[in-house]
């Protein structure tokens, strides 16, 4: 798992080209974590190999919503929005890839997260974690990112108010 966050966190670097813009990407990590963690707490199903290759696959779904909220912002402060105005249509913008994906991953692996036959001691706990975060995941990514991103994203435009003309006489 270490292996596959360095890589990861090496790609957004690649990819904004800045160490903060890959680590704001990143930060949606712990959110996505609480629900694979809540969901195996609550099936009381232990941490095993298959559980943490679903934290791998969680973690991809999660660090590509991220990527989508913070490449929307920065395209917003590049053409010249406020930092507040380019976060809020960013987030409004994104919020339906952001949900879709999680509901695409959700209920693709549902039926293996409810299974009860032969094999599902295997697939169960990586659907589960998927499942689990899935479900959380947005929530938390459309209410802390912002916030994230308000305090450590680019400044916008900076657009001060015009200068009172002065008579001269």
């Amino acid at each position: 798992m270490p292996v596959s966050l360095l890589l990861v966190l090496i790609l957004l670097y690649f990819n904004f080209g800045s160490v903060r813009e890959a680590l704001l990407s990143a930060s949606v990590l712990p959110l996505a974590v609480v629900g694979g963690v809540l969901i195996l707490a609550l099936t009381h199903t232990p941490l095993s190999v298959s559980a943490t290759i679903g934290f791998i696959a969680l973690f991809g779904i999660s660090i590509m919503n991220g990527l989508i909220i913070v490449s929307s912002f920065n395209e917003n402060i590049a053409q010249g929005m406020l930092l507040l105005p380019a976060i809020r249509k960013a987030c409004d913008h994104q919020l339906r890839p952001v949900v879709m994906t999680c509901i695409a991953a959700c209920v693709g692996l549902l039926p293996a997260a409810l299974s009860n036959g032969i094999g599902s001691q295997v697939q169960k706990p990586l659907a589960l974690v998927v499942v689990g975060g899935s479900l959380v995941a947005p929530f938390l990514i459309l209410l802390v990112l912002p916030v994230l991103l308000s305090v450590f994203g680019k400044g916008g435009a900076v657009k001060s108010p015009p200068l009172p003309a002065r008579s001269v006489t």
